[in-house]
């Protein structure tokens, strides 16, 4: 019984312009133990060449992977919720709409909204002290027929120098080869209704704080942690915005030791 508790359902959520094969090594280490690892595209990521990101409006149409596959699980049956940058809007998203598919939600130096501001709060406040040129010539562009929809694609010097400056130079070669356009969807985000404190905020969360993480920067982190205090932080050193390339196997074990304490 001990041994059936500790198999888990881990479902790991990629960042803007990435996509599920992000997560190419932590998947088979998590696998290799013996847990059950689902991948998702995220509408108009990845592999997903249905549609182009210039087709989704909200974050919700963006996160509906997400939520369709939770609508799908057993009734009985919890995940471990992992998201990863962007990702956590689409956690939060998916945490208030089911609350009781989810064991915990871990923010992989991701962005965390809380249920006092609208959920678009922690995006402006990153904005308001991120300076143009730290996106170092990333892309962004208006689209929609009222022009509310903003693109993003990252720039290789961004990718190169803020997200991926302590991994393998080959997973950054497979960023930059894979990279899709992607949004934040500030105004649709900026427009929603808070985030519920029976829904989202019933949801046991973790933080993963990365040190080293040039695209969302420790302070942010930390700020956002403060703004909406969490069960666990867990911190890894000289680690980029991008573990799962830098730091797998840790990871991974962050992963299980997270998992363990909210089974």
């Amino acid at each position: 019984m001990s041994e059936e508790k500790r198999k888990q359902h881990f479902v790991l959520v990629h960042g803007s312009c990435h996509g599920a094969w992000c997560w190419y090594k932590v998947k088979p280490l998590l696998e290799a133990m013996g847990h059950c690892v689902t991948t998702v595209d995220l509408a108009a990521s990845g592999v997903d060449l249905t549609k182009s990101i210039t087709d989704i409006s909200t974050c919700e149409q963006y996160s509906e992977p997400l939520t369709k596959l939770l609508a799908s699980l057993p009734s009985h049956e919890k995940v471990v919720l992992v998201g990863h940058s962007s990702g956590g809007l689409t956690l939060a998203i998916a945490m208030d709409k089911f609350p009781e598919k989810i064991s915990v939600s871990v923010f992989l130096t991701a962005f965390m909204p809380d249920t006092k501001h609208s959920p678009s709060f922690v995006l402006e406040k990153f904005g308001s002290n991120t300076p143009q040129e730290a996106w170092r010539g990333t892309e962004f562009e208006p689209y929609g027929s009222d022009n509310s929809g903003l693109s993003m694609f990252f720039s290789r010097d961004f990718m190169k120098f803020a997200l991926y400056q302590l991994s393998p130079i080959e997973d950054l070669e497979l960023g930059l080869l894979l990279k899709r356009p992607g949004s934040l969807f500030i105004n649709d985000l900026s427009k929603m209704k808070n985030f519920s404190d029976e829904g989202y905020g019933s949801v046991p969360r973790a933080f993963v704080v990365c040190k080293e993480d040039k695209g969302m920067p420790e302070e942010h982190q930390r700020w956002m942690i403060d703004n909406f205090p969490v069960n666990l932080v867990v911190e890894m050193e000289e680690t980029d915005h991008m573990p799962m390339f830098c730091k797998p196997q840790q990871l991974c074990d962050h992963f299980l030791e997270i998992a363990d304490k909210f089974v």
